[in-house]
């Protein structure tokens, strides 16, 4: 861990991208199609804690989405905005 991600108190995944987006569309299985900042669209569905915290993700929710380096088509909802 770096210095910073220690200051911030929360230390963040190695290698993940990190990016906002709008979601479009709830589908079945608790996965949203999410449009990007960028303007690509990508299938998402809700990490484990927002899962346990019974936190609602509804269309037009502005939310924040983790991609892995290997597949940017593919990510995990880990924040949505009041």
């Amino acid at each position: 861990m770096t210095d910073q991600q220690i200051a911030e108190g929360m230390p963040k995944k190695e290698g993940v991208i990190e990016i906002e987006g709008t979601v479009v569309e709830a589908l079945p299985n608790a996965m949203f199609r999410v449009e990007l900042s960028n303007g690509h669209k990508v299938l998402a569905h809700i990490s484990g804690k927002m899962r346990q915290h019974y936190i609602r993700i509804l269309p037009e929710d502005r939310v924040v989405v983790e991609l892995s380096p290997y597949d940017l088509t593919r990510g995990r909802i880990v924040y949505r905005y009041k």
